[in-house]
């Protein structure tokens, strides 16, 4: 990485733009259920019905009643609504003033995997720092999802920028992997200092 060594941005939104920690869902539904959170989060886990729910196939509705079935729980669609939604905590502390930054020099853009209905908390709670991606890719909205190889070319064609000439920045490393292949220049964010030091190297940030 090096100034001028990229033609435009491309981030992931959760864990790098936006705080989530899906234990709070957990938390929810036991409370709402009346059992062991523990139980729910070792009865959870990214099956089919989550990721075809990820890529449109499937309706909150039939991801709902399929994630209860898989869970054991007794609970209404709106009390797992309510514990849905709980997973969101803020935005990264930092980020929101390195996207501005950022977005002076060079375009941004997002990637994300996630639901309408996930999409449609974030979008209004976390305006501000989203206003900074020209584009936002909505796994759910596109019918495709990271890591897959169509789902990069997919973004790389509509950003309209050589795949080596983007800059990825994901807190998944199976995601990085998955940019990689496809040519991306990329970085595996576990701080928003790992984001703030690829954009030093950029020469976009001081």
């Amino acid at each position: 990485m090096r100034p001028g060594g990229a033609d435009a941005l491309l981030f992931d939104l959760g864990g790098v733009v936006i705080d989530i920690d899906f234990n709070r869902a957990f938390a929810r539904w036991a409370a709402h259920a009346g059992c062991d959170e523990r139980l729910v989060r070792e009865r959870f886990s990214p099956d089919a019905a989550y990721n075809r729910h990820e890529i449109g196939e499937i309706g909150i509705e039939d991801y709902s009643a399929s994630l209860r079935a898989s869970l054991d729980l007794d609970l209404t669609h709106a009390q797992f609504l309510d514990g849905w939604n709980a997973i969101f905590i803020g935005e990264i502390p930092g980020i929101a003033g390195l996207l501005a930054r950022a977005a002076q020099h060079l375009p941004l853009y997002a990637f994300t995997n996630t639901n309408p209905t996930h999409a449609a908390v974030w979008s209004a709670e976390f305006a501000g720092a989203l206003k900074h991606f020209k584009t936002i890719f909505v796994s759910s909205s596109i019918g495709l999802r990271k890591p897959d190889a169509e789902a990069f070319r997919f973004v790389v064609n509509e950003i309209g920028v050589p795949a080596n000439r983007i800059l990825f920045f994901d807190d998944s490393p199976h995601n990085i992997a998955g940019a990689r292949a496809c040519g991306l220049q990329t970085v595996l964010v576990k701080a928003a200092k790992d984001v703030a030091a690829a954009l030093a190297a950029l020469g976009l940030i001081s």
